[in-house]
């Protein structure tokens, strides 16, 4: 990759794992050197190809398809598609046409669908590069129009709600979006390659909606096929879908929250799943002092020591995307487990070194606390964090702003 530079961690700012890491930013351009960076959400590529690799083996035959929207769940999107097209994913899945055109702007030409549309989306920019369009319903005469403009067919994917009762053509008015649909590739406007819909609560395994889901897809196909259409990709799977309902993998599935080592699954790990967390996001201790018992920490002054301690100050708050809320979650601080002390500020939060105290809190000056990372290293899971901040592992992640840098570790490893 252009622009990228190899280098090992220092001590002064060790990582939950020694390697060596190419410091580039999202769109791989290269950046100042890790060891002045302060803070920062550590991407382990290789991670991201293991997981790849470990989903692709459960859903064979079915292809795969890597979704990389919201930047690639915060990782950063054209680092983690060529990670996981390297690995042999076969498509890439964005919400937007602008996700789409920045792919094929950065030269990856994988065959790429995007599936949610307003009035002002380009289509004729999509049509131009080769970006499959998920239709609901409105969009298929802009879609059209914009192929004929263009002076080629543009490829859609019809989208049935089975229930999820968000984007996706109603069962009432399918039959009709079909037959639309086809009469437009028969006068060579568009090519209906596929058929989708997405699942509403896969992630709960005793409710009896996905099974209801499941057979008004499969009815919605038969409707699609029944009317002639020669379709090359329906795909219902999400990530919780993908690990415990092969019944909905048909011909392709959408990794998003598993392609990051994350499980959709409540209560199930991701190691029980054969997943590798690919974040660990890390600061650098920016003060540590002696307190007296009873000192209050932070806004509001909810929090008070219980006995003489060190407060530890890391440099990322609610500006970076660290919860507001997420007092009491877990740091990893000399290798020692420590909490949140109050309420979590800006740009910043306290850590009560306490339980175990440090011999010598000073010296932990500049040193890392990381906040959530791949467990199997010691660091927290991305779902402690979660669970302090009463959500969901996936808006962790995501949620992770622009001012904390990405750290790419293993971005030109061989495949």
């Amino acid at each position: 990759m252009t622009g990228v530079t190899d280098r090992t961690e220092t001590a002064a700012h060790p990582a939950p794992e020694a390697a060596a890491a190419e410091h580039v930013d999202r769109a791989g351009t290269a950046q100042p050197d890790p060891r002045t960076v302060e803070r920062s959400a550590v991407v382990d590529l290789a991670a991201i190809r293991r997981n790849v690799r470990a989903l692709r083996a459960r859903v064979a035959p079915a292809a795969l398809m890597a979704v990389v929207k919201a930047d690639g769940y915060g990782h950063g999107m054209l680092p983690v598609a060529r990670a996981a097209l390297d690995a042999g994913a076969d498509w890439l899945g964005v919400a937007h046409v602008s996700e789409a055109l920045t792919l094929r702007s950065a030269g990856l030409d994988a065959p790429l669908l995007a599936w949610l549309h307003t009035p002002g989306t380009d289509f004729d920019a999509a049509v131009d590069t080769d970006v499959d369009l998920g239709v609901s319903g409105w969009e298929l005469q802009p879609i059209a129009a914009a192929a004929a403009r263009r002076g080629r067919a543009a490829r859609v994917h019809l989208k049935i709600d089975t229930g999820l009762g968000r984007n996706g053509c109603t069962a009432e008015e399918w039959p009709a979006l079909v037959r639309a649909a086809l009469d437009h590739e028969a006068a060579g406007r568009v090519r209906l390659v596929g058929v989708f819909s997405h699942l509403a609560v896969a992630d709960e395994l005793d409710r009896p909606e996905t099974d209801t889901q499941v057979a008004a897809f499969r009815a919605a196909v038969a409707v699609a096929e029944g009317a002639g259409a020669r379709l090359e990709a329906r795909h219902l799977a999400n990530s919780p879908a993908i690990l415990s309902r092969p019944d909905t993998h048909f011909d392709l599935v959408r990794a998003g929250v598993s392609l990051y080592g994350l499980s959709p699954l409540p209560g199930v790990g991701s190691a029980e799943l054969g997943l590798t967390p690919a974040m660990t996001l890390r600061a650098a201790i920016a003060n540590v002092k002696q307190v007296p018992a009873g000192q209050g920490v932070s806004y509001g002054l909810r929090y008070h020591t219980r006995a003489p301690s060190a407060l530890a100050l890391v440099p990322l708050g609610y500006a970076d995307g660290v919860p507001r809320i997420a007092a009491d979650a877990p740091v990893l601080i000399g290798g020692h487990r420590h909490r949140v002390a109050g309420r979590i500020a800006m740009d910043q939060f306290v850590v009560d070194l306490v339980d175990p105290a440090p011999a010598d809190p000073a010296a932990l000056l500049g040193t890392d606390a990381v906040l959530f990372g791949d467990p199997a290293t010691g660091a927290p899971a991305v779902e402690e964090w979660a669970a302090a901040a009463q959500t969901i592992n996936y808006e962790i992640v995501t949620r992770i702003g622009a001012r904390v840098p990405r750290e790419y570790r293993h971005a030109g490893d061989a495949r």
